[in-house]
């Protein structure tokens, strides 16, 4: 199961309590105050693993606890520290804090490379055993301190796929079968809508070890933005993407205009976030094996010139002009960005 957005609860570790305590030792007169410290509770941590690819495992277990700090004992014995809670998301989280007062969530980390790590929760100090107030006024305390409270917070974690290239278009337009063929990649393929629920990546390998990744995005309609269909959740994975390719259909079969279809689907991400719609694109003109009119396509690629977007003309069951179309998705991701 893909889950790509979740809400948990993470408690750091309370601190312990200091100890009052006072040596009672034979042949040790006036033994004074031996209250040992109380241990630090332990921090919750978040790591990124690569061995991850959804966050499906924190919808069955949506709270977290570290270990708390282990009381003061007498003879100056201090508490334990309690183990800090290491919790694996995957590469590509990104983890808002939501406040409490208005449930306004806020980021505070983006986790892009394995192994990286945010502390997201703070365990609590320990207190102090009463061996801490003896003073020359005061030679046997009765207070200690009690431990502080580890941080409580609540959390929405949300996975924006890693891929250089992302598929973009209506549902049954071939996003799917090119990914599959140019990937390994696996996705659901038929002949209804909405065929691919979730997001799929495929690594993309060439000659002279030359590689990238793309992400098949499920089928966008119009109104996305606002959540129809399958709505912007989405359109967030295509916001860590270096290009874009607009799969287009124009076969025909859909009786719909592949200039309007383009059209729509470059709004919705526009409204969506503009800068979705500033990253470079490339275009393809899909199912030319059972095109019905090439007219159709020559106004397709006519509009498309007039947004200095490159068109290429593919059959991704049969395999005709995928080859070019995936030689130009390395040619743009070579270039500094700044020429993209």
């Amino acid at each position: 199961m893909f889950v790509d957005e979740v809400e948990v609860r993470v408690a750091a570790g309370d601190g312990g309590r200091g100890c009052v305590a006072f040596r009672r030792e034979k042949f040790v007169p006036r033994g004074g105050p031996s209250g040992g410290d109380g241990g630090d509770g332990g921090s919750v941590i978040l790591v990124a693993s690569q061995h991850m690819n959804t966050l499906v495992s924190f919808r069955f277990h949506p709270d977290f606890r570290a270990q708390r700090g282990q009381h003061g004992m007498g003879s100056n014995m201090h508490g334990k520290n309690g183990q800090d809670l290491t919790i694996r998301v995957p590469v590509g989280t990104v983890v808002l804090e939501i406040d409490e007062e208005n449930g306004t969530p806020v980021q505070v980390a983006d986790l892009t490379a394995d192994g990286q790590e945010f502390r997201i929760a703070a365990g609590g100090m320990g207190g102090r055993g009463n061996a801490r107030f003896v003073s020359s006024t005061n030679r046997a305390p009765r207070r200690a301190d009690p431990g502080v409270p580890g941080e409580v917070k609540m959390l929405r974690l949300q996975l924006k796929l890693l891929a250089d290239v992302g598929l973009v278009g209506f549902p049954n337009a071939g996003k799917s079968t090119l990914i599959s063929r140019i990937s390994a990649a696996k996705p659901k393929i038929a002949s209804y809508p909405f065929t691919t629920l979730t997001p799929h990546l495929g690594v993309v390998s060439l000659s002279d070890d030359r590689s990238f990744v793309v992400a098949d995005v499920p089928g966008l309609i119009e109104g996305a933005h606002r959540g129809l269909g399958l709505g912007h959740q989405f359109l967030r994975h295509l916001e860590r993407t270096r290009l874009l390719i607009h799969i287009i259909d124009v076969s025909g079969e859909t009786q719909r205009d592949p200039v309007v279809d383009f059209e729509t689907i470059r709004r919705e991400l526009e409204l969506y976030r503009p800068e979705l719609a500033d990253k470079p694109q490339l275009a393809a003109a899909n199912k030319i094996d059972v095109m019905a009119d090439s007219d159709v396509v020559d106004r397709l690629e006519a509009r498309l010139a007039e947004r200095r977007i490159p068109m290429y003309r593919i059959s991704a069951v049969t395999g005709e002009g995928v080859g070019a179309l995936v030689e130009a998705m390395w040619h743009h991701l070579s270039l500094p960005e700044h020429e993209s």
